[in-house]
């Protein structure tokens, strides 16, 4: 005889601390242990940039950050996310959509290739749009009759960062949707719905918190993206330098107080990165936490 048992999804982290049962000391140790690595490793680093960007005065920092190279390198980072994140976005939701409420052959193999930008060196996968595009790669001399530049120009640098970023909507919401399987969506087409309805009115609302996580994860490599956009960029100063790649050659000129003042740029949209992801976070918990006790989610237990 089938039977349910239901299990309030915010109940799991309790009953996981509960079981380890680990002494007070153990627990402070490794709470040490964690932040002092942090500390080494991130907070101690942060402040160098920010010291290091003031070290000659406001004027100098401004005088960096509003340098025409470094405008045109900020405006060109800008737009290189606004292309790579919707594109993510359609991309993320329609594998995930796929892989999480279909069965077909190759699912698996979509699902290994999602996680291959994740394996494979950003370097590298700049290295493989060279081979296929450059001047001697595989399109490089159809390219060059239709006069058409990939490598060394923006389309290039667009193509490198949505390989890079690819995998993160996706893997965010094949979990959440494979958790929540196809029952609503099934339901709601019984009654009438189209897809399009099913999808905002049902899937979306299910989803939304994941997907925004997603986004703010892409976004943030999107913009601080370095190995695969510098193979493939040129670094052609108020053309194809990212802010990193600006960064990069500024310190390699030793203007090192205009280098870390950009970078602080960078810094600061690590921290908003960061502030959105905790209040993304917050708002799961607190959705969570809201939830009745008669929509708890069944799970079968046997037969």
């Amino acid at each position: 005889m089938a039977t349910s048992v239901l299990l309030h999804a915010t109940t799991a982290p309790r009953a996981v601390t509960r079981a380890t049962g680990e002494t007070r000391l153990v627990r402070w140790l490794l709470i040490g242990a964690a932040l002092l690595f942090l500390g080494l490793v991130l907070v101690i680093p942060l402040v160098s940039v920010l010291t290091q960007a003031l070290a000659k005065g406001l004027p100098a920092y401004w005088a960096a950050i509003t340098d025409p190279d470094a405008l045109s390198a900020a405006r060109l980072t800008l737009l290189i996310a606004a292309i790579v994140v919707p594109a993510n976005l359609v991309f993320g939701v329609g594998a995930a959509w796929a892989i999480a409420k279909f069965e077909f052959p190759g699912r698996q193999v979509l699902v290994t290739l999602i996680d291959l930008p994740f394996a494979v060196s950003p370097v590298i996968s700049g290295m493989i749009f060279v081979l296929l595009f450059g001047s001697h790669g595989w399109f490089g001399p159809w390219l060059l009759e239709h006069d058409l530049k990939i490598i060394f120009a923006v389309p290039g640098m667009v193509l490198a960062t949505t390989f890079v970023t690819s995998p993160f909507v996706a893997r965010e919401l094949i979990p959440l949707m494979q958790e929540q399987g196809p029952e609503e969506e099934e339901a709601a087409m019984v009654l009438g719905a189209t897809g399009w309805q099913t999808f905002f009115r049902v899937t979306l609302p299910n989803i939304k918190w994941g997907l925004l996580y997603g986004l703010i994860l892409c976004n943030a490599r999107a913009m601080g993206e370095f190995g695969a956009v510098s193979v493939v960029s040129g670094h052609i100063r108020g053309l194809t330098n990212t802010l990193p790649l600006h960064v990069e050659i500024l310190y390699n000129e030793y203007s090192f107080a205009a280098a870390f003042a950009v970078a602080s740029l960078l810094t600061l949209l690590a921290l908003v990165t960061l502030v959105l992801k905790s209040l993304v976070e917050w708002q799961q918990r607190r959705t969570a936490a809201s939830v009745p006790e008669d929509e708890l989610t069944p799970v079968r237990s046997g037969t």
